[in-house]
């Protein structure tokens, strides 16, 4: 399992826009044990922006686990322009009441959140 990760990190790395984008990719620790909530297993864009207060990987804790989103958006060919518009400036209502707050609402990351969004959907191939 862990060296499909491995796989899923190049792959990330290779399909990377620009060389900020692609830094940023490289940084998500995908062959971390998955399947364990901690926040040292989380992606380290994942921890630097806060999202581990709200998020693990495989199960819920004020929002949804990652995995759980991206088998909600599996085969969902909008989902990464969708999920990325809903980090940048957050919303309500997918998952239950508790909104997700805007997390990049000046699009001044919209290289690390696009890196988080792929990470997330990935997740679950």
């Amino acid at each position: 399992m862990k060296k499909s990760y491995m796989l899923l990190l190049g792959l990330f790395a290779l399909s990377a826009c620009n060389k900020t984008e692609q830094a940023h990719v490289a940084a998500l620790p995908v062959a971390a044990a998955i399947g364990s909530p901690s926040d040292e297993n989380m992606p380290l864009l994942a921890r630097e922006n806060n999202c581990t207060a709200c998020h693990a990987i495989d199960k819920k804790v004020v929002g949804p686990s990652w995995i759980e989103v991206a088998r909600k958006y599996k085969g969902d060919s909008t989902a990464e322009a969708r999920l990325i518009i809903k980090v940048s400036k957050g919303g309500t209502g997918v998952w239950g009441t508790m909104p997700m707050p805007a997390n990049d609402a000046s699009g001044k990351k919209q290289d690390q959140v696009k890196a988080l969004v792929k990470f997330i959907l990935a997740l679950d191939k």
